[in-house]
């Protein structure tokens, strides 16, 4: 069935390629890899129960619906390029049987396996990689299934997170889950690493919220939370769950919302004072009434139509309440935002997830289903947390390194924390922002005006970014300066030897101890390091030999 030979050479670049983790015996399969996906495919013909049925959700570089495939959920725009690797297969399957043939057979003939649900992948780990791979899709898993009387979601793991928030208005108003912003979002992604939104302040991330699973281990045994046990339960909640396995389903706590909420949305500019009033959020609103979430997005802008340069600032919120109760709040709070009733709508929530779209808030809930994002996100990115709030003069250093790069093309997202969040302590999930965060400083710049993301202005574009993630260290958080894990970047590094060199990144998405604790889980759950991107749980010797003794579960699908 592999009947080409490779040459020394070719040996040798694919050696280097591979992640110092993986064993001599996962080396040789991906070295037997055929081009064409042959092997994999008569694995899946060979095991399947249906292969007839199986056989139209496999698609190959020869299939014309291949590309188009791939390319539907690529949300970061600068990899959707000809130059980007592609998967040897990508699979897109219906049930749960068809994902343990694909992880079984991707094991067999030596594919790394990588899961898309989403799309919103910041550094394209789930559709891309530099070895041969099988893309599971799991498009076609994203039934939503809610249950109003127990405040309970069942969602599987191809869902975004509209369709949840679709599928909860559809039966009530008065309950949601504590997710994110945008709606196209893969559900099983976002609680992977943690997940935040404008919810954080009241009840805590997405991952807080979850309260058991349907996944399938590396033996492609399914578990639940009981099965599994508290550690590996603990570990794909926040740790990178596609670190650990195939999260099949998530079981979701909803929580209580009012029927209707207020959003608002103030613009200011550096002239009109702007400067003054961020000074001021960082103190009063993560310290605030929790039922308020704010976020501040940062721009340069010209002046009219002038070549005079300004900073301009968008204040948008969230408020579980009416708009009576929030003006009354915000004159106490932040009088000097002059929150005005014109600047507010009272809307449900489902509404609100539209807004924060950016689409009107009378558009169809339908929307929300529809996976149609409104902002191409054709970006590269970086993120921090505040701990301390910034001085003055340093928001004015921000600002003059604003003017230094193309007007507009650089944007800050300023996130409240604070709240509830504060009362979780940093172990609770993997996910270790906790108390103590003022707010989230997420960092990008676009290229959606160039041609690539290899133009001259782009590179340009992500040399100021790099340059400005330096400027603000003295103003993030320190020892360590902390990250976020569903915001990877790999200007952090990537795969290791060692702790030492994992730790440069793992230690900033997770901090020290609950990095150690994921290492350990990882060793015992995937002691071979199948499941594995750039960025992923590694897998050492040393914690290798001092794994636990873990809960023995009977496996009958181990093996082919």
């Amino acid at each position: 069935m592999r009947n080409f030979q490779l040459t020394s050479f070719l040996f040798f670049l694919v050696f280097l390629t591979l992640s110092f983790s993986v064993s001599w015996g996962a080396l040789s399969s991906i070295l037997n890899v055929t081009p064409d996906g042959g092997d994999f495919i008569s694995c899946v013909e060979s095991t399947s129960d249906n292969f007839t049925a199986m056989s139209r959700l496999i698609y190959t570089p020869v299939n014309s619906s291949f590309l188009p495939l791939w390319e539907a959920r690529v949300m970061i725009l600068r990899f959707n390029k000809s130059s980007t690797p592609k998967p040897s297969i990508i699979v897109t399957p219906e049930d749960e049987t068809q994902v343990r043939t694909i992880l079984l057979c991707s094991k067999r003939y030596g594919y790394e396996l990588r899961v898309r649900c989403g799309g919103h992948d910041f550094e394209g780990l789930s559709y891309t990689a530099d070895v041969p791979f099988v893309m599971l899709d799991l498009n076609r898993m994203r039934s939503v299934d809610v249950d109003v009387g127990n405040r309970t979601a069942w969602v599987q793991g191809g869902a975004v997170l509209g369709e949840l928030y679709y599928a909860i208005s559809n039966k009530t108003n008065s309950l949601y889950f504590p997710a994110g912003l945008c709606s196209t979002v893969g559900v099983g992604g976002f609680l992977g690493g943690g997940g935040y939104g404008n919810l954080i302040r009241k009840y805590g991330t997405g991952a807080d919220n979850v309260i058991d699973v349907r996944f399938m281990n590396v033996n492609g045994v399914i578990l639940n939370r009981k099965s599994m046990g508290e550690d590996l339960f603990w570990a794909i909640r926040g740790g990178g769950a596609s670190s650990f396995g195939i999260v099949l389903a998530w079981k979701l706590s909803l929580v209580s919302v009012p029927e209707l909420v207020t959003v608002f949305f103030v613009t200011k500019t550096i002239e009109e004072g702007a400067t003054e009033i961020l000074h001021k959020y960082q103190y009063v609103v993560p310290s605030g009434d929790r039922d308020l979430s704010m976020r501040v997005t940062i721009n340069s802008a010209f002046i009219g139509n002038s070549t005079s340069q300004t900073i301009k600032f968008m204040f948008q919120g969230l408020y579980l309440g009416k708009i009576d109760k929030l003006l009354s709040l915000m004159n106490k709070t932040l009088p000097e935002l002059n929150l005005t009733r014109e600047d507010c709508e009272e809307v449900t929530m489902a509404q609100s997830s539209i807004v924060f779209n950016g689409v009107p808030s009378d558009t169809p809930l339908e929307f929300l289903k529809s996976r149609v994002t409104s902002v191409p996100l054709n970006t590269k990115s970086k993120l921090d947390y505040v701990r301390t709030a910034i001085p003055k003069h340093g928001l004015r250093k921000i600002w003059t390194k604003m003017f230094e790069t193309d007007v507009g093309a650089a944007t800050l997202i300023l996130h409240t924390f604070g709240g509830r969040n504060d009362e979780i302590s940093e172990t609770a999930i993997p996910y270790p922002h906790r108390a103590g965060v003022l707010y989230q400083f997420h960092q990008f710049v676009n290229f959606s005006d160039q041609a690539s993301d290899t133009t001259p202005a782009s590179l340009r574009r992500i040399n100021w970014l790099r340059s400005f993630n330096d400027l603000i260290a003295p103003y993030v958080s320190r020892n360590p300066r902390e990250a976020y894990s569903n915001y990877n970047d790999l200007d952090l590094g990537f795969e290791a030897g060692s702790y030492e060199q994992a730790s440069v990144w793992g230690e900033r998405y997770w901090k020290r101890h609950n990095f150690k604790k994921l290492i350990s889980i990882k060793a015992i759950t995937d002691p071979e390091n199948f499941f594995r991107h750039p960025q992923s749980i590694p897998v050492f010797p040393t914690y290798l030999l001092e794994k636990r003794q873990w809960s023995s579960v009977k496996e009958p699908y181990s093996s082919l």
